[in-house]
């Protein structure tokens, strides 16, 4: 179902969003588990139904028993701003948007078991950056985190005020600051407490031809210093859907270890 939609208070709109239903779903009583699996930039929530045949790509995986029985969700992050996050000023509140009311609402519309143990994430590009700072940000409600050749935020302050200042000349210093330790990956990754390092399980991805590999790259390291465990994954690719295809069954059954408790 690629059409569905949402009224959301915080951006004052009805959102779209795409639910993928496993084999059996209808003549089933029983709750999933459910991966939320977030679009890269320029698409919206048909982007991995259209391009990344998420359809036939789980019903195959679950089918041979590679994957367990599972919901997905894909929600538009491309309507009004484009983005997984909230902006600078907080004008714009995405993430608030897909923690208060998005999660709450098709978890309860499907049959979606709600405990940590049985929620995962995933994403590609701008959705591999929402990846990492929706598990980072809230490590409490998902027990699986898998950013395909993610955009990793800005890599330091600097190259966070040159982004912001674009749009917002007179933005204070503070609220960049602000910013880049929410939405820099390696900037997360470095606060994180140690009481936190094994909180979410960890599958990396990006191709070797990629042009976001730096972010990655840097991610990995960083992880490995901090003893972070994790999963990191250089393939032969770029940044295409022939190869996020080809990454999708592998996060599919990386997901269901933790959803069937290894």
């Amino acid at each position: 179902m690629d059409d569905l939609s949402m009224p959301s208070k915080i951006l004052k709109m009805e959102r779209k969003f795409a639910v993928y239903l496993p084999p059996g779903y209808e003549t089933s009583a029983r709750s999933y588990p459910v991966l939320y699996l977030l679009h890269g930039g320029g698409d919206d929530q048909t982007g991995w139904v259209q391009f990344g045949e998420v359809l036939l790509i789980a019903d195959k995986a679950i089918l041979e028993g590679k994957a367990t029985a599972m919901i997905i969700v894909m929600p538009d992050a491309n309507t009004g701003t484009r983005g997984y996050n909230n902006d600078a000023r907080n004008n714009w509140r995405y993430e608030d948007f897909f923690f208060e009311e998005l999660m709450p609402f098709v978890e309860k519309k499907f049959r979606i078991k709600s405990e940590k143990r049985y929620r995962a994430i995933s994403g590609l590009s701008m959705g591999g950056g929402g990846s990492f700072f929706y598990a980072l940000h809230h490590p409490e409600l998902f027990s699986s985190a898998c950013p395909l050749s993610a955009s990793t935020g800005p890599l330091t302050v600097e190259i966070a005020k040159t982004q912001l200042t674009k749009n917002d000349a007179n933005i204070p210093d503070s609220l960049i600051e602000k910013y880049y330790r929410k939405y820099s990956v390696p900037a997360l990754i470095d606060a994180l407490p140690d009481s936190a390092k094994k909180a979410v399980r960890w599958y990396i991805d990006c191709g070797d031809d990629d042009f976001l590999y730096e972010g990655n790259s840097l991610v990995h390291i960083a992880m490995r210093k901090k003893e972070i465990p994790h999963e990191f994954r250089i393939r032969d690719g770029g940044h295409t859907w022939s190869y996020w295809r080809t990454s999708l069954p592998e996060v599919l059954e990386f997901v269901s270890q933790a959803f069937h408790q290894y």
